[in-house]
Parts: structure tokens; C-alpha cells; sequence
């Protein structure tokens, strides 16, 4: 009688509002479109030499001659002009995440050399930070304390499921048909009219994480404009989104479960257990206790669970994490979490960010809309990874209520692109393993390089001799590693951190300087 009670509410949920069919495909059309000469000023809040301009493109690429919007784009130019390269363009990730900083942070980690060869180029993709429109659907609700992620009765989840119908119908009331122009189709074919505004024929490309679905999808489409591409942590082209966010799940859990044996071999330091099963324990423990009573009235059981996530992305945050678990845990002390949430899981205030990315993978792909779909496939994904599967569940679920139908993301086909060269990570979290290898087999042409085990999430510019000599040989005259079967390259991971000497909590929540930014983290 249960199982009938809880089939008969799923099913009640219900969908709400007229969907608005997907717009017919649009890069052909964008030959037809040209668009002005961007006039470049001084950008706003960056390093002097770093110009800002805004290219208008088409919203609407089937109708090339209709209202346009703006995309805020930055650049660099190249100083050594006897090795000069043309455009190299950056995508950072998300969906949603911003690139206008990308000059100063490429130059950086390509080194001024090989910086000084190239026009470094970022942009706001659609709807994203500088460009215009910017999408705000909620900007209260990632606000704490929300509701714990993991239901414990099928009225939470229902509860929850309704709040995400409700983000969704914020968004087709304040966006309407803009919503059918947020693919990454549609933000590729930008990237083409940046190329037009630049002047150059050709652009190379360095993607991460969805920047690396980005990039390729500019590849498939416009396959002849693309003179380098480097793809690093990358999505599985043939999993777009649903089925991605549940592989994410299964990975994310692998990162925890190492996150805390790591805390276990530090016992002396932490005083959370010996074993990685007492650690997790404790984890789980304190997130109970903050579902009680929230920390600060601000860090309840969701926002405990965003900061944490942080650490599966990049590892050298674990001694931060670690250090707020242990004095919470073993001293009651709320301090060290609360600068942790505000250093990695504060996303409260405004939602640019994930109302971009709700557009862009609402749109791109065919998601269920039948919640019972959703109900059945997040409890058995909870029951083998528990650390992540219903709070992507609930950061997703807009999904199943979009006022646009999804569905019409493009076939990602190398095929015609000479060559490209891919990064991977054997446990990564946020774009697992297999991304890499099938967008591999995607562009024939070609090199996939594989960091065995060191679990991060963006590889090339963080100071591995191996990952960055191959990145940079490539970047500075295409030369690729020897092709060979399976993974053409191996690097050994990045090594483990070692906890510091016991610091302040403010001292606590301060990342290590260039070492903190991680592509595509949500």
C-alpha cells in the first residue's frame, strides 16, 4: 500500500506551463551574420594591457538579422610579434562560469614566453557575468539554511522537487523565449563571431571541464576555423546530462571515500579516527549534528555538504577541510566551518552562475520528466555513493520542469579537426575518467594524456613537469606525444598534501595562492 501511496504523489507532482519547443539548429546561419568592430577599452578590475570589449551576435542564429545581445570578451595582445600564434581563447567551465579574467591567469600559467606569442582571449559566455543580458532567475535560492538534500520521507522529496519546479517556472517568467537561445550550440557559434571580431581566420582553444563540450562542439560545427585545441577534464559527449550527473555521483564518492582515508593517516593531527571508515563516520555524525542545529544559524546539512564537495575536486584543499571537520567535531568549534563555507560553499545572493547553467543544460539535452524517473534512479544512486547523489540530484531537478524542451545538443565529430590534444585524470570527480577516453575516440587525430590517480579536476597549468612540457610543446609548435593505443601519454598524480602546523581559523580558510582555481566547479 506504501509503494502505491508514494507512485500516486511522484505522479501528482505534474508538470506545469506550456513547453516551448527547441529552436531549430542556427550555426549555418551564422555565416550570414557579421558582426561590428568591437571598440576595446581598459577592462574594469584587471591588470593594465587587458582590454574589454563587447561583440554583438545574434540571439536567435535562425534568424541572424533579429534582436542581438552582447558577449563581453577580453584579450591580451600578443607582444612578441616575430612568433606570433593569433587568438588562443578559454573557457573555464560550467556551464556559467565567467572568462573575462583568463589573459592574466593564462599568462601565468603558460609563462610569459609562450603567453607573449599569442592574442590571450577570454569571454562571458551568454547570459554570463559581463555579457548581456546576465540571468538572474532566483538570486535567493542557494540562500541558507535549505532543506536537508536527503529526504527523509517521500513528502521532503516532493517538497524539494516542487521548489525546483518553482526556480524553473522564475525563469521562463523572467526570460520566456531567450530560454531556447542558451545551447552550447548556440554559445560555440558565439565563439565564431568572436573569431570574426578578433580577425582571424583560425583560433585555438583551451577548454576545461564543460569547457571541454564547449570546445568540442565549436570543433564538430566549425571544424576548419580551429588551428589548436586542447581539451582537460573532460565531459563524456555521449552522456549529456542526466546520465553524466549520476556518473559524477559514483566518482565524487571515490574522492570522499580517499578524502577520508587521507584524514585517517593523520590521526595525530585530526582526531577523527584511524580508519577511513571512522572518519566517515565522523562526517556523517557532524552532518547530523548540523541538521539540529545549524552552525552560526548559516551551515545546516546542504551547505556542510557544498563545501565538502569542494575538496573532491582538488586535493590540496583537503588540510583546510580537515582541519574545520576536526575542530567542530572534536571541540564543538564553529569558526574554522563557517570561513570553510565562506571560502568554498557559499554560493548564496546571487545565482548567475547556476541560472546559466540550469539554461544551458536544461536546453542542450533530453532530460525525464516524469519525477517517478527521478525518485527510483536517485535512491539507487544514494544507496552506492551517498556523499553527492541528492544534493547534484536537487542542483539538477529544474531540469525535469523546464519551460524549454530539451534535446537537440549536436553529435560531437572530431573527425575533420587535424588534431587536439586531451587531458584526463583516472579519478577525477567532476568529469570521470571515461569523458576523456570517449572524447578521444571522438577526435581521431588525437592525443589523450592520463594522469594515473591523482584525482584532480583541471591538470595543465599547475606545475606538473609532465602535463605542462606536453601542454606547452603543443601550445608553442604543435608537437603531440607518439600515438599508441589506449592513452598516448602517462604522468604519475600530484602528490598528496601534508597537514600544516595547527593555524588560526581565519589562517584556515585562506587557499594556497594559484594553486585553488578549479575549472567548472559548481
Amino acid at each position: 500500500m506504501k509503494k502505491i501511496l508514494v507512485a500516486l504523489a511522484i505522479a501528482g507532482l505534474g508538470l506545469s506551463g506550456a513547453l516551448v519547443a527547441p529552436p531549430a539548429a542556427g550555426a549555418a546561419q551564422a555565416s550570414d551574420y557579421t558582426p561590428p568592430a568591437p571598440r576595446w577599452t581598459q577592462c574594469e578590475g584587471l591588470p593594465g594591457g587587458i582590454e574589454c570589449a563587447a561583440v554583438e551576435v545574434p540571439l536567435d542564429y535562425t534568424h541572424p538579422r533579429g534582436r542581438t545581445i552582447r558577449i563581453a570578451v577580453s584579450r591580451k595582445k600578443a607582444t612578441d610579434t616575430a612568433h606570433y600564434q593569433g587568438a588562443l581563447l578559454f573557457n573555464p567551465g560550467g556551464p556559467g562560469a565567467g572568462g573575462l579574467a583568463y589573459p592574466a591567469v593564462m599568462e601565468s600559467r603558460l609563462g610569459a614566453a609562450l603567453a607573449a606569442q599569442y592574442d590571450l582571449i577570454g569571454f562571458d559566455p551568454r547570459g554570463v557575468g559581463s555579457s548581456e543580458p546576465s540571468l538572474s532567475c532566483d538570486p535567493h535560492f542557494s540562500d541558507p539554511v535549505r532543506p536537508d538534500y536527503v529526504p527523509s520521507t517521500i513528502t521532503e522529496e516532493l517538497a524539494w522537487a516542487q521548489r525546483s519546479r518553482a526556480y524553473a517556472e522564475a525563469c521562463g517568467r523572467t526570460y520566456g523565449d531567450l530560454l531556447k537561445n542558451m545551447t552550447t550550440t548556440d554559445a560555440a557559434t558565439d565563439m565564431d563571431q568572436i573569431r570574426k571580431a578578433l580577425g582571424q581566420e583560425q583560433i585555438s582553444y583551451v577548454g576545461y571541464s564543460y569547457g571541454t563540450y564547449l570546445g568540442a562542439t565549436y570543433a564538430t560545427l566549425f571544424p576548419s576555423r580551429v588551428r589548436r585545441l586542447v581539451l582537460d577534464s573532460n565531459v563524456n559527449p555521449s552522456r549529456v546530462w542526466y546520465e553524466a550527473n549520476i556518473d559524477q555521483n559514483r566518482a565524487f564518492e571515490g574522492r570522499a571515500k580517499d578524502f577520508f582515508a587521507w584524514i585517517a593517516r593523520f590521526d595525530d593531527t585530526y582526531h577523527l579516527g584511524t580508519t577511513a571508515r571512522e572518519v566517515e563516520q565522523a562526517f556523517y555524525t557532524a552532518r547530523a549534528r548540523l541538521k539540529d542545529t545549524p552552525a552560526e544559524g548559516r551551515v545546516g546539512p546542504d551547505e556542510f555538504d557544498d563545501t565538502y564537495l569542494a575538496g573532491g575536486y582538488l586535493k590540496t584543499r583537503w588540510p583546510l577541510l580537515a582541519n574545520a571537520l576536526s575542530r567542530y567535531f572534536t571541540a564543538g568549534e564553529t569558526a574554522p566551518l563557517l570561513a570553510a563555507y565562506g571560502t568554498y560553499g557559499d554560493s548564496s545572493g546571487d545565482d548567475n552562475g547556476f541560472a546559466v547553467y540550469s539554461a544551458v543544460e536544461c536546453s542542450d539535452a533530453n532530460w525525464p520528466r516524469d519525477w517517478a524517473r527521478w525518485h527510483r534512479d536517485m535512491w539507487l544512486s544514494y544507496r552506492e555513493a551517498p556523499f553527492l547523489s541528492w544534493g547534484n540530484a536537487w542542483y539538477n531537478a529544474q531540469c525535469a520542469f523546464w519551460p524549454v524542451r530539451g534535446g537537440h545538443e549536436p553529435h560531437i565529430d572530431g573527425r575533420r579537426v587535424k588534431d587536439a590534444l586531451i587531458f584526463q585524470d583516472t579519478k577525477d570527480g567532476a568529469t570521470p575518467y571515461e569523458g576523456g577516453v570517449e572524447m578521444h575516440r571522438r577526435f581521431p587525430n588525437s592525443r589523450l594524456v592520463v594522469m594515473d590517480g591523482g584525482g584532480n579536476h583541471g591538470l595543465t597549468g599547475r606545475g606538473d613537469a609532465c602535463v605542462d612540457g606536453i601542454w606547452k610543446a603543443y601550445l608553442t609548435d604543435g608537437t603531440l606525444p607518439m600515438s599508441r593505443p589506449g592513452p598516448d601519454a602517462h604522468c604519475a598524480p600530484f602528490p598528496d598534501p601534508v597537514p600544516p602546523a595547527p593555524v588560526t581559523a581565519l589562517q584556515s580558510a585562506v587557499p594556497v595562492q594559484g594553486d585553488d582555481w578549479v575549472p567548472g566547479e559548481r
